[in-house]
């Protein structure tokens, strides 16, 4: 089944500059130039010349854009930042545009291909706000009034919350738990729709502070009929499409209708492309999980959120079971929300937080997300250098202690061409780890072979091949994969030969070196064919 590869080729491709100065003095050239040339992202690329196909970071990093760290953006990204997050829920439309729009240029002139995400909303019913710009102190035994009557000015001991009947169906001897512990009140009058209240647990009040209301030990659930996606939410979609996103997060989803819905409305645009990520942060969508994740394209776990409406102790459980079914059903997850919390202010995490990515990462989870810590954290840079160093000493010590074994996977395949497909990946990468190859190279047309191939979790690195620029994009959250563009064929001879030069031209592949190569049906089907043409092979470079 060996076969050489021949490595000649008139395929032009001209190397990417090494240094940042160079990237930005001579990368508006580089990228008009290389339209129809492989493009590997420059820090892939660099990765690879320094560390080899081993040494490739597989889990992948998401970084929350913010204040904080606009004016960093060409450093996280050189830090590898795979995936730039913008939260609608905070700043003007203007700031969010100015975001996104500098997230593009560094994808157009510096090299990158950094993956644009936005957050909508969502019906968030229990927000409160003190009304000034930071934190304020609730002390033992402090009475605070609740309302959601609005003030002209901020007055002491007074929260205003978002919602006309969020005191609705609350008792006197309540508790009210400000975002999940930080502070806590023992409701004591009811005043009409406002509550009176004593502070039982002092702490920290944040602006736009996350509200609950605990009885005997227990959430009070109410359900007040809201959509998950608001009038807000459909104007900000709309923004965000318009400024070319490649994912959207889609907040207080409650079941798989919520997704299905927006990805209907997607379709109807042609905009498929688009991939919806459900975040999993309440009661609700926990009782709908399985239907949530196989609606979605992928799925964020908003531990933030999600604390506000379990006990603490379950969340690491519950974040296990999440990153597992994701994995089962084929999903890509992202652990998200207090990952490095205490890097908002200091420059050092504690070794607890690095404990914690570390966890995320031994689950296989496919990507890590940094979110009040490079929006507005102190040492943006800094906590996402953690974050890579957390997260390939994790990879590497799974390496060494031979921990990366292939798991049963469930059957998602119905049809014939797709249960061979699943097969196929399911083998290649039984053969990959069993072998030792280098690499693995993947020819995809819309990325389904690339992320069968990264839910086995194999041991060499990913190539992906494409030659469609949105899924090069929506592949940015795959464990392990690294997305390429390039100008496809029908021939699989031709396009490994046309890689494996371009590779070589750039010291990525060298003579010696072993690639296991899978091909998509789509690109090896001729026109009139309805079987299916996949193969894997082993090719070693000359």
């Amino acid at each position: 089944m060996a076969a050489s590869a021949r490595t000649t080729s008139s395929f032009p491709y001209l190397v990417a500059a090494s240094s940042p100065a160079a990237h930005r003095h001579g990368a508006r050239h580089r990228i008009r130039a290389s339209v129809g040339e492989a493009a590997m992202d420059v820090v892939s690329e660099a990765e690879l010349r320094e560390k080899g196909f081993m040494g490739m970071r597989k889990t992948k990093l998401v970084c929350t854009v913010g204040p904080a760290c606009v004016e960093a953006l060409p450093a996280l990204a050189r830090g590898g930042m795979g995936v730039a997050r913008v939260n609608l829920c905070h700043g003007g439309r203007e700031w969010h545009r100015a975001a996104m729009r500098a997230v593009r240029r560094l994808n157009e002139e510096d090299g990158f291909c950094v993956s644009l995400m936005v957050d909508t909303e969502g019906s968030q019913l229990l927000v409160a706000d003190h009304g000034g710009a930071t934190s304020v102190k609730a002390e033992d035994g402090s009475e605070w009034i609740f309302t959601n009557r609005r003030a002209d000015e901020a007055h002491q001991f007074t929260m205003h919350v978002n919602f006309d009947k969020f005191s609705e169906g609350i008792l006197v001897g309540d508790e009210l738990v400000i975002d999940g512990g930080m502070a806590t009140f023992e409701v004591t009058e009811k005043i009409g729709n406002d509550l009176r209240c004593k502070c039982t647990d002092p702490g920290l009040l944040l602006p736009r502070a996350k509200l609950s209301f605990w009885r005997n030990g227990k959430l009070v659930q109410r359900n007040f009929g809201l959509p998950t996606l608001s009038t807000k939410d459909w104007a900000d979609i709309e923004f965000g499409i318009a400024e070319g996103v490649d994912c959207i997060a889609l907040s207080f989803v409650n079941d798989a209708n919520d997704i299905k819905q927006l990805k209907a409305y997607l379709s109807r645009r042609s905009l498929e492309h688009i991939k919806v990520f459900a975040k999993i942060e309440s009661l609700e969508s926990l009782k709908n999980l399985k239907d949530i994740i196989e609606a979605s394209d992928g799925v964020m776990v908003a531990r933030g959120d999600l604390g506000v409406q379990i006990p603490l102790e379950q969340i690491p459980a519950i974040q296990e079971w999440i990153v597992k079914l994701c994995r089962h059903l084929n999903k890509p997850v992202i652990v998200a929300s207090q990952l490095l919390e205490s890097m908002v202010e200091y420059p050092t995490p504690t070794r607890a937080e690095v404990a914690d990515v570390s966890e995320a990462v031994r689950q296989y989870a496919d990507a890590v997300m940094l979110s009040a810590e490079s929006a507005i954290g102190a040492y943006p840079q800094k906590a996402l250098s953690v974050l890579r160093a957390a997260s390939e000493r994790m990879e590497s010590w799974s390496r060494e202690e031979n921990m990366q074994k292939l798991l049963p996977q469930h059957q998602l395949a119905i049809a014939l061409p797709d249960r061979i497909s699943e097969q196929i990946c399911n083998c290649a990468v039984e053969m990959a780890n069993n072998l030792a190859v280098d690499a693995i190279f993947v020819y995809t047309k819309h990325g389904h072979m690339a992320s069968l191939l990264s839910r086995n979790r194999p041991n060499p690195p990913i190539f992906a091949f494409t030659d469609n620029a949105n899924s090069r994009k929506s592949m940015n959250l795959y464990w392990g994969v690294i997305p390429l563009h390039i100008p496809l064929s029908n021939s699989m001879e031709d396009n490994f030969n046309k890689t494996i030069s371009l590779m070589k031209s750039k010291g990525s592949v060298k003579p010696g070196d072993t690639v296991l190569v899978v091909s998509d049906s789509d690109l090896n089907r001729p026109c009139a064919a309805t079987s299916v043409f996949q193969s894997i092979q082993v090719r070693l470079v000359e």
